[in-house]
């Protein structure tokens, strides 16, 4: 099992197009069979203007990726991922600061839903001021998986 050193440097920087590749095998690890195509990736990447995703690496690969999408004073947090080797070492936890961070000098009010079966990242949301206002049954098409959505704002 990988982790990341204390003195190991985690890097955030903009995601790429090039990235796509490194992020689909995230995608599949994590959420198969609920993961999001390249095709839908790449459609986001190419709104820059109402979308904000970043990947983090460490020891000189990428290890998690996240994206926040926004619309007029509304934030929508799209995806949060850290390979499963790296999680528990507070990468999700940056990108997440890092997203809220833009979040603020953009909306109002962020949103996002989570899998209902999936309490790790529920409990970072909630260290981060969301609250639970609702769910969605089978949200996850291919799962049926319930989403529990979560406000902040």
């Amino acid at each position: 099992m990988s982790s990341v050193a204390p003195q190991q440097k985690v890097l955030l920087r903009p995601l790429t197009i090039a990235d796509l590749p490194m992020v689909m095998l995230i995608e599949e690890e994590l959420f198969a069979p609920d993961m999001w195509t390249e095709a839908m990736l790449r459609d986001e990447l190419s709104r820059p203007q109402s979308r904000y995703y970043l990947v983090a690496e460490a020891e000189e690969q990428i290890v998690g990726y996240a994206g926040l999408v926004t619309y007029r004073d509304e934030g929508h947090i799209a995806t949060l991922a850290v390979r499963k080797t790296f999680q528990g070492n507070g990468i999700g936890a940056l990108l997440l600061d890092a997203l809220l961070a833009e979040a603020d000098h953009r909306v109002n009010r962020v949103l996002l839903e989570v899998r209902a079966d999936n309490p790790v990242p529920q409990q970072l949301y909630r260290s981060r001021g969301f609250a639970e206002i609702g769910r969605r049954p089978n949200y996850y098409p291919f799962s049926g998986a319930d989403a529990v959505v979560m406000s902040r704002g």
